[in-house]
């Protein structure tokens, strides 16, 4: 057997930990391929279409790190063909990017002697394929001789690994891929992410404003989840009786229980006033970006310390302590004095919490409480879910209790479809998933039943049928009084997911979380269809 360039990349990404690579062929791609069915100790999942391919990759990742947080942080590979393949990755790769998923992109690329601009007639040529990814991934490397192969998959591989995690991108000519190699088989590349250790002048700083604080509050982001802290995190707020509030991208970093928890209401003016009232807020791995900062509502009153690990992201919407580290990194460096409960901080957390719950009450809210209550009692510890953008994720933002089943979404850049996919690449790693999605969100992923019918993964998914974009709907309707383009022709789902050989139920707002979790029990793929019109709560300002 001669081996060839593909052989070579498959090598280094087994070398450097993948066992699990998730990828769609094209012509151009072909030496990869063929290097793939060579490699019988890597797993390939394939897809219908790339941008769900690369968000089955983040899903892959996303549930990896939540499962093993300790572990080796989880690069996921993805290969796709030159031209139309890669650029169907651009969305995907930008919800990595925002959430800080490490996904190591591959795309093949026409012929070494075509590369660097012009027209050459080849098939799926552009004239500079890696400016497309440039400002979407952390970096771009272009291979050009098989002797940098090794090292160009190295030393992305690296820096998606590294603190913030991201998506990066590696472009191979079909020819480098197809030609005879001389190189030795590889089994020793590995790659070491240098540590984003905290300036410990800064540390000092920031433990002494949090001892002198009398009302300190944390603000547990998604960089804080992505570092593993959990842990720390509870540690810390113990020691300074801190109130501590996740953001949504943070969920599940902090008990959702623990008397010192203020959940991720973070749409709630009462929440908002609870972070603007703290003279010291310690905000951990967050931007304080459109969403965590009630959409620039958030007026901070005290004084701000930002650990963040996307050194762009230090004080660019408010002024700050900024200390650029690794979130668990500066947690296990900071040490502040121990304080003796008093209640204060677990009354706070209290009161808040029933305010929310009032405001929540006050509205006509009880159908979607309800399904966000059965949906959680539905699914079982161990299990993971995987939300699209649909007004169900928007509640789960909030008020979906995480401990025991992690949430994922797409609000990092929210674009729509991440829900099945990212489900898909879930079950791949081995755990059970819930995919939710709208009917308009499932629109984009249909195809993908077929996936989950090939590769027999245990994924529910669960399709909320409301005949349209129902959260435009909500939004053109409070602006304009009316809607456009919203309303939606759809298949009936369960007939086609039945035509796919997949279980399906036609559901009701009465029986769906018993229908859910029957088809969570179920080994392989299922759809339950629930038909049903939901609606936001109300934004409420004090005052």
């Amino acid at each position: 057997m001669t081996r060839i360039g593909g052989d070579l990349v498959v090598e280094t990404l087994r070398a450097l930990g993948a066992d699990t690579v998730f990828g769609l062929p094209g012509q151009h791609a072909l030496g990869l391929f063929e290097a793939l069915r060579r490699a019988p100790d890597v797993r390939v999942v394939s897809s219908r279409v790339e941008n769900n391919l690369a968000f089955a990759a983040d899903g892959f990742a996303r549930a990896r790190l939540t499962a093993s947080p300790d572990g080796p942080v989880p690069v996921t590979p993805m290969i796709v063909s030159t031209g139309p393949g890669a650029l169907l990755t651009l969305a995907s790769l930008q919800e990595s990017r925002a959430a800080s998923v490490p996904v190591l992109g591959i795309s093949s690329q026409i012929p070494v002697a075509g590369l660097g601009g012009g027209r050459h007639g080849y098939l799926h040529e552009l004239p500079d394929q890696q400016a497309s990814f440039r400002d979407v991934v952390k970096s771009v490397h272009v291979v050009r001789t098989a002797s940098q192969i090794p090292t160009a998959l190295r030393e992305a591989w690296t820096t998606a690994a590294t603190a913030p995690y991201g998506p990066v991108w590696v472009e191979i000519p079909q020819d480098v891929l197809l030609a005879p190699v001389a190189l030795p088989p590889l089994s020793a590349v590995a790659a070491s992410p240098a540590p984003l250790e905290p300036l410990p002048e800064l540390v000092a700083e920031a433990a002494r404003l949090l001892a002198g604080a009398s009302n300190p509050v944390i603000l547990a982001g998604g960089g804080a989840l992505r570092s593993g802290s959990r842990a720390e995190l509870i540690a810390l707020a113990e020691a300074l009786r801190a109130p501590v509030v996740s953001t949504f991208g943070g969920k599940g970093v902090f008990p959702w229980d623990h008397e010192l928890s203020a959940r991720s209401w973070a749409e709630d003016w009462h929440t908002t006033e609870l972070l603007a009232d703290a003279d010291v807020l310690l905000v951990l791995g967050s931007g304080l970006g459109e969403l965590s900062s009630n959409y620039r509502e958030f007026a901070p009153r005290g004084r701000v310390i930002q650990v963040e690990a996307d050194l762009g992201k230090l004080e660019s919407n408010y002024p700050a302590l900024g200390i650029h580290a690794d979130v668990r990194l500066f947690l296990r460096a900071l040490e502040v004095p121990v304080r003796a409960a008093d209640g204060r901080a677990e009354a706070t957390v209290s009161t808040l919490l029933a305010r929310v719950e009032s405001r929540l009450d006050s509205q006509d809210l009880a159908v979607e409480r309800r399904l966000l209550a059965d949906l959680r009692a539905a699914v079982p510890d161990g299990a993971q879910t995987f939300w699209d953008m649909t007004i169900a994720a928007y509640w789960a933002w909030s008020a979906w209790p995480p401990d025991g089943a992690p949430i994922h979404t797409a609000q990092g850049a929210g674009g729509l479809g991440y829900g099945l996919p990212g489900a898909l690449g879930a079950a791949a790693s081995g755990v059970p998933t819930l995919a939710v999605s709208g009917d308009g969100g499932a629109m984009y992923g249909l195809a993908e039943l077929a996936t989950a019918r090939q590769h027999g993964l245990d994924v529910t998914w669960l399709v909320i049928d409301d005949g349209g974009y129902g959260i435009l709907r909500e939004y053109l309707t409070d602006a304009f009084g009316s809607t456009t383009a919203t309303e939606l022709a759809r298949p009936d789902f369960v007939a086609l997911a039945e035509s796919f050989g997949i279980s399906a139920v036609l559901s009701t707002l009465d029986t769906v979380g018993a229908d859910v979790a029957k088809a969570l029990r179920r080994r392989g793929p299922s759809v339950v269809v629930l038909p049903a019109v939901l609606k936001m709560f109300a934004p409420t300002h004090l005052g």
